[in-house]
């Protein structure tokens, strides 16, 4: 079978490929949703530390990292897409991506509430269509309810278009939803103030 890649679409590391796992394995963010993303918070990115749950190639950190995140940490539990996490992290920045093998569910709220600067969370689990995921939006959102707001810049979730989210979960607000087709970026503020720029 032959590899897949993808590349960097913008900042310093620009055009470095980085590999892709199986469709089986973990799905992709696509590059109209990539871009989007980071046209909207590329000039917040200075003085944060992005971190990735549910990371699969780490296409999403690398590309923080890229556009001027202090450094960026993406978590996945699947040892075979892990492998290629780590190893498309490592063909970047050695020294700023932190690839770690483990359950965002069970070590995430540890991994932020630890951070010494602001975090910028982006949640990408696998749909809720998937085998083994049914309530996974349901299960992150309890999850949220155990980070240290002051920790947290903003939450971003990937996620499918079918499942919408409550205005606030926890102690943070919803901001806004972009719809791109069968799937959604849903943007969750702490600070109010924040709402004014975005």
């Amino acid at each position: 079978m032959s590899k897949i890649f993808t590349a960097i679409s913008s900042g310093k590391f620009k055009g470095k490929k980085l590999e892709l796992p199986s469709l089986s394995t973990t799905r992709s963010t696509k590059n109209i949703v990539k871009g989007s993303f980071f046209d909207t918070l590329r000039d917040e990115l200075a003085g944060k530390i992005f971190i990735e749950g549910f990371g699969g190639s780490a296409v999403m950190a690398c590309e923080a990292l890229s556009n001027g995140a202090d450094s960026a940490i993406a978590i996945e539990k699947d040892r075979v897409a892990f492998k290629l996490t780590a190893k498309n992290m490592a063909s970047v920045d050695e020294l700023n991506l932190r690839a770690i093998n483990g359950d965002s569910f069970e070590i995430l709220a540890d991994i932020v509430n630890s951070q010494t600067k602001p975090v910028l969370l982006y949640l990408d689990p696998p749909f809720d269509t998937r085998d083994g995921f049914r309530g996974v939006y349901d299960a992150l959102s309890k999850l949220i309810a155990g980070l240290k707001k002051d920790k947290i810049f903003m939450i971003v979730f990937e996620h499918a278009s079918s499942f919408k989210f409550s205005d606030k979960i926890a102690n943070f607000t919803l901001l806004k939803s972009k719809k791109f087709g069968a799937t959604t970026l849903s943007y969750f503020i702490y600070n109010d103030k924040l709402a004014d720029k975005f």
